[in-house]
């Protein structure tokens, strides 16, 4: 059994069989070979060795020819090894021996090859695993037949463990059979993070190098609370794991019933829980889980990926599709939150050593106002439809602000000019980095909302990069500095009786729900498979009881303690969301 520790990004615990996906795409069946079959099996095994034994000569013979010896030696290296006889009956004694398909027994044993190179001190023989890596492949097209298994033509449950997810790739899984998956790489905010969460697949990422010790077929845990991967786990992990996966199924179909009940508290308080979506298809899951409508309409999909600007009917046609679904309910939407680093339409800086601390966000949309505008007017378009708001990233002066409301109030008149007559729309900011808090008082004068977005504002807080796992666990939403943080602006936001909703993944866990409220929070936003849950919270508390939570928070001064402390008192009103 072996356990490895990462970023939980999506809650729940799934248990299934591994499909460690690399380039190649392959699914490698772990099925038990039955007795009378081994002979054939072995046969298939020494067909593959012999048909990637040619094309490696073949490979061996045209680099030769075509740019010397010294190159096409490498083939001869791995063609060396491939018809090495020990290898061959490595993998054959895993097949005889244990009944393990073919396919299952080459990674097993090519995979423990790649570990022994990896450990050397040798940096050259290290890095010769690479060349593990193309043996093994090659064996395995074989074997398979070419036609590759690819995530999109799963034909039973698995957990995906890969070196990275991109977004377009985790929004791709097929949720009926993608049990769960584990990423090396990978942060707490990122677009893979978020979507994992929205579409409710338990994912950990962030784990660091693990791949080589998994084979696909391996039965695998991923524990999406706790932030843990378990491969090869013994039966009481095993029936641990399945227990704690059926409860959380269990628990969810519990708080289906709140779907029609509002979010107010034991004492009669109401608070207002929204959804928080990436795509425009996750407005409609908002409805279905009794969400008070789009608390953050992240728009960042227009640009990722994109190799043109979006244009306005572009941005139109996506708003379109979020608005009119949640009808008189408030939609907000946020303008571009990226860096120049991740677009590919604009030029980038020529010396962002810190895109987190650079030119994105507001910044950026203010630097190329032609990008701003376009935006801008497709979103007072669409509030024709709707109630639409916007909201403005990582404001930290009134400067910008000031600014961004001049682009808006431009974006206005240039679509008067055109003989449309547009709605006004609330405008908000993001509160999220110190700057703006200590302003707070200023800012709330000068919008009609304000969103408190707790990653950032607990990462420029702490100064900590959460998407790096070396500090992540200085990322700490407990942190008595954050709070206190979160304290002023919620108490300057109640002081203007302006909204303050709270988002961010602090919002959506329900162990700092309770805290939140004594704080003054009454309005969140979180992503659609969390509203239930803080209904639940919601419901089962009075305003009063949670002043107190928030009041002993305050007093206390290390972040572990007040992270005890509030899980225990969740675990008092409501057990089975306290973990």
């Amino acid at each position: 059994m072996k356990q490895w520790q990462g970023i939980a990004v999506a809650p729940g615990v799934a248990v299934a069989e591994a499909f460690v996906l690399s380039s190649e795409g392959f699914r490698i069946p772990r099925r038990a070979v039955a007795q009378d079959t081994i002979e054939a099996e072995l046969h298939r095994l020494d067909a593959a060795i012999e048909a990637a034994s040619d094309e490696l000569a073949a490979y061996r013979d045209e680099v030769s020819a075509s740019l010397g010896r010294q190159c096409g030696g490498i083939f001869s290296a791995h063609l060396q090894m491939l018809r090495d006889p020990h290898l061959r009956e490595e993998i054959a004694a895993l097949v005889r021996e244990r009944h393990d398909s073919p396919e299952y027994a080459v990674s097993k044993v090519m995979r423990r090859y790649v570990q022994v190179f990896q450990n050397l001190d040798s940096r050259y023989l290290a890095e010769r695993a690479s060349d593990i890596f193309d043996i093994e492949k090659r064996l395995l097209r074989h074997l398979l037949g070419l036609p590759r298994e690819e995530l999109t033509q799963l034909t039973a449950p698995v957990i995906v463990l890969a070196h990275n997810l991109t977004p377009s790739e985790t929004a791709r899984l097929d949720r009926r059979l993608v049990m769960g998956f584990a990423t090396e790489l990978g942060g707490a905010g990122s677009h893979t993070a978020i979507l994992a969460e929205g579409m409710e697949i338990p994912a950990v990422v962030g784990i660091g190098p693990f791949l080589t010790e998994v084979s696909g077929g391996d039965m695998v845990v991923v524990n999406g609370d706790d932030g843990y991967v378990i491969a090869q786990p013994d039966e009481s992990t095993l029936e641990r794991a399945r227990k704690a996966s059926k409860e959380h199924h269990e628990r969810s179909a519990r708080l289906a019933a709140l779907r029609e009940a509002p979010a107010e508290t034991a004492d009669g308080v109401g608070v207002e829980v929204h959804g928080t979506i990436e795509f425009p298809a996750e407005a409609r899951e908002c409805l279905q889980r009794g969400g008070d409508g789009i608390g953050l309409y992240r728009t960042e999909f227009l640009y990722l990926g994109a190799t043109h600007e979006p244009t306005e009917e572009e941005h139109y046609s996506a708003y379109r599709e979020v608005v009119p679904t949640m009808g008189q309910r408030p939609v907000v939407i946020r303008t571009l939150d990226l860096g120049a680093d991740k677009m590919a339409q604009l030029p980038g800086p020529e010396d962002e050593h810190n895109p987190f601390l650079g030119a994105r966000s507001i910044r950026l949309s203010l630097r190329n106002l032609d990008l701003f505008r376009t935006q801008l007017r497709a979103i007072l378009r669409a509030n024709a439809s709707g109630s639409v708001r916007v909201l403005f990233p990582l404001v930290t002066t009134l400067e910008e602000l000031r600014q961004a409301k001049t682009a808006l109030a431009q974006a206005e008149q240039e679509l008067e000019r055109a003989g449309q007559r547009p709605r006004r729309v609330p405008v908000g900011m993001m509160v999220e980095v110190p700057a703006a808090v200590m302003m707070i008082d200023q800012f709330v004068r000068e919008v009609d909302f304000v969103n408190l977005g707790t990653n950032d504002l607990i990462q420029y807080t702490l100064a900590v990069d959460r998407s790096n796992r070396e500090v992540a666990y200085l990322y700490n939403a407990s942190d008595p500095a954050v709070l206190k943080l979160i304290q002023l602006t919620l108490a300057a936001s109640r002081k203007r009786k302006i909204p303050a909703i709270v988002c961010g993944q602090m919002s959506a866990s329900p162990m700092y729900t309770m805290l939140l409220l004594g704080l003054g929070a009454r309005h969140f936003s979180v992503p659609p498979s969390a509203i239930l849950e803080l209904k639940k919270v919601c419901r089962s508390v009075s305003i009063s009881r949670c002043k107190a939570v928030a009041a002993r928070a305050l007093a206390m001064d290390n972040a572990g303690d007040i992270k005890r402390y509030l899980r225990e008192e969740l675990r008092k009103v409501v057990p089975e969301l306290a973990g």
